[in-house]
């Protein structure tokens, strides 16, 4: 057993590898976020990884899952981060460690938390004052906490990423990730192995990178391997090659066709590398897990483009944890050239189709308002942004009266991008439809002096990807009637997640609801589990979008009509043994006759707008 003092993690520039404890030493990797694992599943996935040949697991440090409000911090439950690397260690694998301070990730807002916005001329990943000193009052506190995890230290941690693909950030801020490889070097130490990530074209190595932060590249199986590493060499003339995020398959968007990559071509393009001597970390994903509750980003690509919940990824082992032909075919590469752990690949988790749970409407959502924002609205002449009120997530309820009689139908209309992002309209609260970021803005409405108008704004998530400008939610300009602005607004914002952690509605006494089933409300159920409580996946048949809790536990939103992706993951650990669950349903546009939901073994990843469910 080597002392500490003889453990060591390096760059060798002479023989272009890496050396730990002073041997040569290439690193076969994989991604996992264990924000998006449930922590009882987090041994099950990290030693399926193991067993898979992985010497070594990346992962990233979300800041806004840790810093929830400014000076507000939470490492417990399945926000400790620390246990999750504990357990990394116990299992025997190496961590290449992510703080950020921006992941990406397809996580909201790329980990940067919502109230940066709270000063809204901020520039983020830039010099700017205020974002450095939110960085530096963030970073005092996590890598304090990362420190005796290092590999020199005693720890498993071989080395620590600076920012993450920098370059393809228009700011190109040399000053910026200066400033951070200073904060990183006073708080981990002189001896850890700091590296940077980015795609392989030139303009975005030349603002990712910096001299005392190592370039690493990433890209994915239909690349030339050759041409690609060419690339890091243009930065990094000696050094190990090292591919940071080889794509083992890709996201979901909301609307679009589920994506998928061969299981034949990813392993192709591993051996290929392997074969030239390169240290590999499989991303996006090895295992990709949830997007539970309100955590999925949006990339901007010419418009913008959430994610679904389903982080499932086409990734080796699936959302549930389970191994698939991708994860024997990497199996196998990685067996040509270095010896698999001893024993049998851990078998999928057991599944089970509880079957179909019957619900009820229990109230609409605008008669409910006293519950869901308990301190009353804000007034306003104008609209304010879910930054303006420090909502961070979630839903905001804008609420304005006609100004005037309205008997041929007027076009309610909301300035381009000022709906961010959907907006469900009430009129009399009687739902007339919705408007939507980058799609409808307007409505025809009819109506009379005096009449209720209510619009529920829903964030879908900010951008995590692709903009160069910050991502406000809410109302961000002024609906107007037949052009002319409507004012005097009564603003509420929703704590729907802390009233349903609470035990509403369950615990509430029944609403007297109207039986109507189109526009924002509220349904109940309840359902037992035969003696076992083994993870399932929930269908919407006939709803439409909105969100699910069970037993409190926001297991994010649904979107049947738009799919692709038609069941939420629904992990066994929120599930309970011998007393009912309680199921809540915020559906935002309209339910089916019979409300009911579908408890499957099996996931349904693929349906698109315009197929039958």
């Amino acid at each position: 057993q080597a002392s500490t003092s003889a453990r060591s993690f390096q760059l060798d520039y002479e023989h272009n590898c890496f050396r730990k404890d002073g041997a040569p030493f290439r690193y076969i990797s994989g991604s996992i976020h264990y924000a998006r694992v449930p922590r009882p599943a987090w041994r099950d996935r990290l030693l399926k990884m193991y067993m898979s040949g992985l010497s070594a697991v990346q992962v990233y440090v979300p800041w806004n899952y840790h810093e929830t409000l400014p000076g507000v911090y939470d490492f417990t439950g399945n926000r400790d981060v620390e246990a999750f690397l504990d357990l990394t260690a116990e299992l025997g694998l190496l961590v290449i460690l992510r703080p950020g301070p921006y992941i990406c990730a397809e996580w909201e807002m790329g980990g940067l938390p919502a109230w940066l916005l709270w000063k809204p001329d901020i520039t983020l990943r830039t010099s700017d004052p205020a974002y450095l000193a939110a960085v530096d009052s963030w970073l005092h506190i996590l890598l304090p906490k990362i420190k005796p995890h290092l590999y020199q230290h005693g720890g498993n941690i071989i080395s620590v990423q600076v920012e993450n693909e920098y370059g393809s950030y228009y700011a190109c801020d040399h000053g910026y990730l200066q400033h951070l490889l200073g904060s990183f070097r006073a708080l981990l130490g002189s001896e850890v192995l700091l590296f940077t990530t980015d795609s392989t074209r030139v303009e975005e190595l030349r603002c990712g990178t910096l001299q005392g932060l190592y370039a690493t590249v990433d890209f994915g199986p239909g690349s030339n391997v050759t041409e690609a590493f060419g690339a890091q060499r243009r930065v990094e003339p000696k050094g190990p090659l090292v591919n940071s995020e080889y794509y083992t398959g890709w996201l979901d968007y909301w609307g679009e066709a589920h994506a998928s990559t061969s299981a034949a071509w990813v392993a192709r393009g591993l051996e290929d590398m392997l074969q030239l001597g390169a240290s590999i970390n499989m991303q996006y994903m090895f295992h990709g897990g949830t997007n539970f509750a309100y955590w999925s980003g949006a990339d901007y690509k010419h418009q913008y483009k959430p994610v679904t919940t389903s982080y499932d990824y086409n990734a080796p082992l699936s959302e549930a944890g389970d191994p698939t032909e991708k994860l024997f075919a990497i199996r196998t590469v990685i067996s040509k050239f270095q010896p698999l752990p001893v024993g049998p690949m851990p078998p999928a988790t057991p599944k089970y189709a509880y079957g179909s749970v019957a619900l009820q409407k229990y109230a609409d959502l605008l008669d409910v308002l006293d519950v869901l924002c308990p301190s009353g609205p804000i007034q306003s002449q104008f609209p304010l942004t879910f930054e303006d009120l420090k909502q961070a997530h979630g839903f905001v309820v804008y609420h304005t009266q006609l100004p005037r009689d309205v008997p041929d139908p007027a076009t309610l209309a909301a300035p381009p991008h000022s709906i961010c992002d959907r907006g469900y309209v009430m009129l009399q609260k009687e739902y007339q439809g919705t408007l939507e970021r980058d799609g409808q803005t307007t409505l025809n409405v009819t109506g009379k002096a005096g009449d209720t108008l209510d619009m529920l704004l829903e964030n879908m998530g900010r951008i995590s990807f692709g903009a160069n400008t910050s991502d406000f939610k809410g109302l961000l300009g002024n609906l107007s009637l037949n052009s002319r602005p409507l004012s005097n607004w009564l603003i509420y914002p929703l704590a729907i997640d802390t009233a349903v952690q609470q035990g509403w509605p369950h615990a509430a006494l029944p609403e007297s609801s109207s039986g109507g089933r189109v526009g924002p409300a509220f349904y109940t159920g309840t359902f037992e589990t035969p003696g076992i409580s083994w993870d399932t996946f929930v269908k919407f048949p006939g709803w439409s979008k909105g969100l699910l809790w069970i037993n409190g536990f926001n297991l994010g939103r649904y979107w049947t009509r738009r799919g692709p992706q038609q069941t939420l993951f629904v992990p066994g650990s929120v599930l309970h043994v011998g007393h009912p669950n309680n199921i809540t349903v915020l559906e935002l546009e309209g339910a089916p006759p019979t409300p009911r939901l579908l408890f499957l073994d099996r996931p349904l990843y693929n349906r698109t707008l315009g197929r039958s469910t």
